[in-house]
């Protein structure tokens, strides 16, 4: 069983920043890619952006040049910086990880509970 777990979500005000984390935690043998995806008001759940285990980065074209996603392999966790904010970024943030649980497995995806940003004044 694979847990993740986010934090960092709350309220800011329009043009503020925000950083969010996640860890994930359990039965890991290997974490291949990591990301953030977002549900905001009125639409399906989106890319933020993800990350590979080496390193490469894709971005939404909303989070290009506002947002930054990185991650600690050893640690098993990833962050989402997110700056310059804007009331339509207000959602719910969810950490995405496809995880080998062990070396004969399937790669698998695991979500987090998500975790609430409001951007607001």
């Amino acid at each position: 069983q694979v847990h993740l777990e986010e934090s960092g979500g709350g309220l800011v005000q329009p043009g503020g920043s925000l950083r969010l984390s996640c860890a994930a935690s359990g039965s890991i043998f290997n974490i291949r890619d990591m990301g953030w995806y977002r549900q905001v008001p009125g639409k399906q759940r989106e890319l933020v952006a993800s990350i590979t285990a080496g390193g490469r980065t894709k971005y939404a074209n909303f989070a290009e040049g506002r947002f930054t996603i990185s991650r600690h392999n050893a640690k098993n966790t990833v962050d989402l910086e997110m700056n310059s904010l804007k009331a339509e970024d207000t959602g719910v943030y969810y950490c995405n990880a496809f995880v080998v649980t062990s070396w004969h497995s399937p790669t698998d995806p695991y979500w987090g509970q998500g975790t609430q940003v409001t951007v607001s004044s």
